[in-house]
């Protein structure tokens, strides 16, 4: 249960996220769909997303390294 109530807040807060992303690309872009704001959008939700994985795997890794050397 705690899993799905974990996915079900990380899905509110990537589209609060998601939200966020536009409006600064509409500010840095302008109100029209230029390629360039769409190919940036899409590359910096890339990034945030490579990112957060990369940072979770290695706070998993650590986690269950120390979870091993304190027993």
């Amino acid at each position: 249960m705690i899993t799905l109530a974990s996915a079900s807040l990380g899905l509110v807060a990537a589209l609060a996220w998601n939200d966020a992303i536009k409006a600064a690309m509409i500010a840095v872009f302008g109100e029209h769909k230029t390629t360039a704001g769409l190919f940036a959008y899409a590359i910096l939700a890339t990034a945030i997303a490579v990112i957060t994985v990369v940072l979770r795997s290695e706070e998993r890794r650590v986690g269950k390294e120390c979870l091993r050397l304190c027993r």
